[in-house]
């Protein structure tokens, strides 16, 4: 005969469930009742049986596994009114790992307040947020304390990027088409003797611009590509066609790593992949090896480069504006994105810059909020391919 299960173990498996979804593991209140249903045939004195069998409801993805482990541990920790469930049998092997990636993530998720505060809390901390994220929104990236980042970071994963689409070669069947499609119509007219004709059309295929992301790694450039790093990742999702490429001292190819649907599993398989983080700046070289391996694999279909560096190079000779030129004339359009335009009297001083200027199409500012929200707008629109006018834009 089963125990319901009621009172307090009710109460922390639907916390536990509010908690995982706040930590970005979907869990319904069909999961929730069925979840209470199924530890009313366990033993819910033993710690391994609730965890394997609240797992086998809450996680549908292999990505939430680790997040769920996490929270286990932490969640039921605390829980003090089901110790008697957490000093019986350890968890499995891969509970007692290291703490994933989202670890932080999670830990945030319990943290927030409960839903018992008053309305009158709950309205004055949305007026102290609107007020926060208005800050935000201008404040460097370099600047900002671990909280606020991670405020910024949870703003970007929710961006989303328009489909500025690209108009291709091929053709599909479209009723408003200008294009007569002669086989479909004649086919078509067989079923009839040919007594009615009902033409077909074609009309040209619609395909997002392909985006590829050079992003420098060096000392001077940590803080603002790992955030971009979040802002690729959240774009990826709805535009498979995303290549990304670090380079301090080499070039390391990091695509396969950031398509982790876990944004903070993505950024930590990026970060081992990488040897040179946070070390010195080769971008004539780096470019070389671009345009020489890769060039051809990823530029093609009218590609968007986007070039995330400060250019301060410190072997700047003639390889660097060759490769630069080299790399324009392969793409549709280039955009440099440089921290350094925060800065309201920048000059292109350093030889670098000077070297790197001529050959892009546009010169933005990525050093906050505002300015990856302009980028998103410059993005969201197609130019024709190389207008060559230099576009210098201050967020």
């Amino acid at each position: 005969m089963t125990t319901p299960v009621t009172g307090l173990i009710a109460d922390n498996v639907i916390g536990f469930a509010r908690a995982l979804r706040a930590a970005g593991v979907p869990v319904g209140p069909g999961a929730v009742i069925d979840a209470l249903n199924a530890l009313e045939v366990v033993d819910i004195g033993n710690r391994a049986d609730v965890f394997t069998t609240l797992e086998a409801i809450f996680v549908n993805r292999h990505e939430h596994a680790l997040i769920f482990a996490q929270a286990f541990d932490l969640f039921f920790r605390a829980a003090e009114d089901w110790k008697h469930m957490l000093d019986s049998v350890p968890l499995p092997d891969h509970a007692r790992k290291k703490p994933p990636p989202g670890s932080r993530r999670v830990q945030e998720a319990l943290s927030q307040p409960r839903m018992s505060e008053t309305p009158q809390a709950q309205e004055r901390e949305l007026r102290l947020s609107v007020s926060d994220n208005e800050v935000l929104q201008k404040k460097d990236f370099a600047q900002m304390s671990a909280a606020e980042i991670a405020q910024v970071t949870r703003a970007i994963d929710q961006m989303k990027l328009p489909q500025a689409e690209l108009r291709t070669r091929r053709y599909q069947p479209d009723a408003r088409g200008l294009r007569l499609d002669m086989r479909r119509t004649l086919r078509g007219s067989l079923r009839t003797g040919g007594d009615i004709i009902d033409i077909r059309r074609l009309g040209r295929i619609d395909k997002p611009a392909p985006i590829v992301a050079l992003l420098d790694i060096s000392g001077s450039m940590t803080e603002y590509t790992r955030l971009f790093l979040h802002f690729l990742h959240a774009i990826s999702d709805a535009r498979k066609r995303v290549s990304v490429f670090l380079f301090g001292t080499r070039l390391t190819n990091v695509t396969r790593a950031l398509r982790a649907r876990d944004p903070d599993q993505a950024l930590a398989s990026c970060s081992a992949s990488v040897e040179d983080w946070a070390g010195g700046t080769r971008i004539g070289t780096s470019l070389h090896t671009f345009n020489k391996l890769w060039g051809r694999r990823v530029l093609g279909q009218g590609a968007i480069v986007l070039l995330i560096s400060d250019g301060l190079e410190r072997e700047a000779d003639a390889k660097l504006a060759f490769e630069m030129d080299r790399l324009h004339r392969s793409c549709r359009r280039l955009i440099w994105l440089n921290p350094l335009l925060r800065y309201g009297g920048f000059e292109a001083k350093a030889q670098g810059i000077k070297m790197m200027l001529p050959h892009v199409d546009e010169f933005r500012p990525v050093h906050n909020l505002s300015s990856i929200e302009g980028l998103i707008s410059a993005l969201s629109s197609i130019p024709p391919v190389h207008h060559r006018s230099l576009i210098r834009s201050a967020a």
